[in-house]
C-alpha cells in the first residue's frame, strides 16, 4: 500500500540504532550518558523527511505549511510527555508580525543637492528600501547626514553621532565597522554586532532618524550588490510594536550612487572619506543634499507561533535552566518561479528541528531527571530576521537570569560523520572549558569561525538570547569528516552554499547520512546536562559585549 507523506511522518521508525557509543563524561551520570546514547539518526531523518515535504509548502511563517510544522512539533513534544511552556497552558507562544513588500514601480528616490541638478535613482539598480513602520505610503523630504559607520560604542571610545542631532534626518552610513587588527578595538578582524546592518538601522531608530542609506562596497560588505537586491525583492517581516523598527526608509545604495552623492555635496573622493571615517577623529557632517522620496508598500499583518516545551528537572531551584533552540520556518513558495518553486528547507532548518525533537525524546525517556529544568524551543521567523527568537528572548518562559545556557542548532547538512565541531561564541562564556573537555571526549576538534569578518554569530537565533544576557551559542559540524580529506568537507560546504542554500533544491533525499546529526545531538545533550548540573550559573567573560545584559537580568532576578 502506498503511504502518504503524513503517514510516513508519524510511522514508527523500527529497529533503529544510535550512531555510536557515547563516551563516558566525567561528572555526568551513567543514566544520562545512556540517554544520549539512545539518540538515533534515523529518528532525526524521519522528522526531517516530514518537515521538508512539499506538503508543508516551505514552512513560510504565518502560512499553512508553517502551521502544520508547528502542530507537528507540538505533537511530538506531547507524545514525549513534555509539559507545555507556551501561552495559556499550550505549547504555543503567539508572535505578532507584519510583512512589508516594497512596490517598486511606485517607489522613488531622488537626491536633491542645494546647487546643481537632482539625481534620480533607479530601484534595484541604485537602491533598495523598506518602510519599517508598517505604513502603506511614506513621503520623505529630509537632509542627509554622513555619520561614518553609524556606531556608538562607548567601550571602544567611539561615537559617530557626537555633536549632531539626527532626529527627522536621513543617515548616510558605511557598511561594516572601522577596520582593525587590534583585538581590543572592535575585536580586530572579527565583526562585532556594531558592524551588522541591523544594528545601524536600530541605532538610527533610537536616535529618531527617518531613514538610513547604507553604502554598499563589495570588499567591505564581503558580498555583491545582488545579494542585497535579492534580499529586498521579497517580503520582510517585523515584530509588532518593535521600538527599533521606525524607519520610513531602511535602505541600501550602490557604491557608485554614494560617489555621486559625495561629489554633489562637494565632499571629494569617496574612498578617502571612507578611510577617514574609520579612524579616530571622525566627525559627522550634514551634507547640502536632501533625500526626496516616496515609499509605497503592501503590508499584511499575521501571527506565527513559537513552540515551547518544558521537561521539569530534579531540582526546581531557579537559575540553572537550560534551553535548546532551533527555528522551524523557511522561505515558503515563490509563485514567480517556474518549475520547482517550494523552498523545502531540508538542511535549513528541518535538520535543527529533527535534532531538537530527538534530544527532547531522549531527555524525556531518560531513567533519571536532568538536574534542573530543560526547555525546548522551536522558533518561527528566523529567516525574517530572527524575529521568533527575538520575541521569545523578550518574553522567555522564565526570567532570562534563570536560564543558564541556550544551545542552538541551525542547518546541519547530513553528509557524514564529523570529526570537528564549530561552537563559535562558546569561548566568550565561562562554560568554554566544559565545551573543550566534552569535545575532546567525543574526539571532536573545535574549529574556529572560518569567516570571522562575516559576523555569523549575529545571524542565528542564539544571538536573540545573547542580547538579553543568556549565554548562548550554536552547535554545528565543522568541515572535517570521517573517511574524507580535509578539503572534501570544505568543498561540500561551498557547493551547498553556492547551489542549495536558500534554494528550492535544499530538499530531503534518502541518501542523506544522519549519523553526524546524531553525533552533534549527543554532544549537545551532554553539554546541556553538564550546564544544568553546575553549582553556579554560566556567565559571559569579563568585558564581553553581552556581559552588561546578563548583569542587568540578574540584578532584576
Amino acid at each position: 500500500m502506498k503511504r502518504t507523506p503524513l503517514a510516513l511522518a508519524f510511522a514508527v521508525v523500527a529497529a533503529s540504532t544510535a550512531f555510536t557509543q557515547v563516551p563516558a563524561i566525567s561528572g555526568v551520570p551513567k543514566a544520562a550518558v545512556a540517554a544520549a546514547d539512545s539518540i538515533d539518526g534515523e529518528k532525526i531523518r524521519a522528522h526531517v523527511r516530514f518537515l521538508a515535504n512539499d506538503l508543508l509548502e516551505g514552512r513560510g511563517p504565518g502560512l499553512r505549511g508553517a502551521e502544520i510544522a508547528a502542530q507537528y512539533i507540538a505533537t511530538q513534544f506531547a507524545l514525549d510527555g513534555l509539559k507545555p511552556a507556551g501561552e495559556n497552558g499550550t505549547y504555543f507562544q503567539h508572535v505578532p508580525l507584519y510583512a512589508v513588500h516594497t512596490v517598486e514601480d511606485q517607489t522613488n528616490f531622488t537626491l536633491s543637492p542645494a546647487s546643481g541638478p537632482s539625481i534620480p535613482l533607479t530601484y534595484g539598480t541604485d537602491y533598495v528600501t523598506k518602510d519599517e513602520t508598517g505604513g502603506t505610503s511614506a513621503t520623505i523630504d529630509a537632509p542627509i547626514v554622513f555619520v561614518g559607520y553609524g556606531i556608538d560604542a562607548p567601550e571602544y571610545k567611539w561615537n559617530d553621532y557626537a555633536g549632531v542631532d539626527v532626529k527627522g534626518k536621513v543617515l548616510l552610513v558605511i557598511v561594516n565597522e572601522p577596520p582593525s587588527t587590534d583585538e581590543r578595538f572592535f575585536k580586530g578582524a572579527a565583526m562585532t554586532y556594531y558592524g551588522r546592518w541591523t544594528y545601524k538601522y536600530e541605532e538610527a531608530s533610537r536616535l529618531g532618524a527617518v531613514g538610513v542609506l547604507i553604502i554598499h562596497r563589495n570588499d567591505l560588505a564581503s558580498y555583491p550588490w545582488a545579494v542585497v537586491e535579492n534580499s529586498q525583492a521579497i517580503e520582510k517581516s517585523y515584530l509588532q510594536d518593535d521600538p527599533t523598527a521606525t524607519l520610513k526608509a531602511a535602505s541600501w545604495i550602490q557604491y557608485d550612487v554614494a560617489r555621486k552623492l559625495f561629489a554633489a555635496a562637494g565632499q571629494g573622493d569617496i574612498d578617502k572619506l571612507i578611510e577617514a571615517a574609520g579612524k579616530p577623529g571622525f566627525r559627522p557632517v550634514e551634507l547640502p543634499v536632501r533625500l526626496k522620496a516616496t515609499v509605497v508598500s503592501k503590508v499584511r499583518h499575521y501571527q506565527s507561533d513559537n513552540v515551547v516545551a518544558k521537561l521539569p528537572g530534579a531540582d526546581a531551584t531557579p537559575g540553572h535552566a537550560v534551553m535548546y533552540s532551533a527555528h522551524y520556518d523557511h522561505l515558503g513558495i515563490d509563485p514567480t518561479l517556474k518549475g520547482d518553486n517550494i523552498y523545502n528547507g531540508a538542511a535549513d532548518n528541518a535538520t535543527g528541528c529533527g535534532i531538537l525533537l530527538e534530544m527532547a525524546r531522549a531527555y524525556a525517556q531518560a531513567s533519571i531527571k536532568p538536574p534542573h529544568d530543560v526547555y525546548f524551543a522551536s522558533v518561527t521567523a528566523e529567516e525574517q530576521g530572527l524575529l521568533g527568537s527575538q520575541y521569545l528572548g523578550e518574553h522567555p518562559p522564565v526570567p532570562a537570569s534563570q536560564i543558564a545556557l541556550d544551545l542552538n542548532y541551525d542547518m546541519l547538512n547530513p553528509i557524514g560523520v564529523p570529526t570537528a565541531v564549530e561552537v563559535a561564541g562558546a569561548e566568550r562564556t565561562s562554560f568554554y572549558p566544559e565545551v573543550e573537555k566534552t569535545a575532546k571526549d567525543f574526539n571532536l576538534t573545535i574549529q574556529p569561525d572560518q569567516f570571522p569578518s562575516a559576523g555569523h554569530y549575529y545571524r542565528s537565533d542564539h544571538f536573540s538570547f545573547a542580547r538579553v544576557g543568556i549565554p548562548s551559542f550554536s552547535i554545528g559540524q565543522g568541515t572535517l569528516f570521517e573517511g574524507h580529506t580535509p578539503e572534501w568537507g570544505t568543498e561540500q560546504q561551498k557547493d551547498f552554499n553556492a547551489h542549495h542554500y536558500h534554494q528550492p533544491s535544499d530538499e530531503y533525499h534518502p541518501s542523506m547520512d544522519f549519523r553526524g546529526d546524531a553525533k552533534m545531538a549527543q554532544f549537545g545533550f551532554l553539554l546541556g546536562w553538564e550546564a544544568s548540573a553546575m553549582p553556579h550559573s554560566v556567565e559571559w567573560k569579563s568585558g564581553d559585549e553581552f556581559e552588561a545584559a546578563r548583569q542587568k537580568s540578574e540584578s532584576g532576578r
